[in-house]
């Protein structure tokens, strides 16, 4: 018995107690067994919010990144961390 059929073996017994389970729960299985969550639909005044949100939160990252490159803290570039570079060893 190879790997492949030890597996198809273990996927036929969890499918067959899913639609035991499912049967002693009341409700009839279905042969994906699959539980799939319903869609949620957005209003278009969700979607407007959610979009104006995004555009707010980007804005502010951009914002925050032009004041960090004028301080000179872009990429972890402090001053205080440029030091070590500007001191020879003795």
């Amino acid at each position: 018995m190879g790997l492949i059929d030890i597996l198809a073996q273990i996927d036929t017994e969890i499918n067959q107690l899913k639609q035991a389970r499912a049967l002693l729960e009341g409700r009839r299985a279905s042969p994906h067994s699959a539980h799939t969550p319903k869609k949620r639909n957005l209003t278009p005044e969700g979607r407007k919010r959610i979009a104006e949100a995004v555009k707010r939160r980007w804005a502010l990252q951009k914002k925050n990144q032009i004041v960090e490159a004028s301080a000179g803290w872009v990429n972890g570039n402090s001053p205080v961390s440029n030091l070590a570079y500007q001191i020879s060893p003795m």
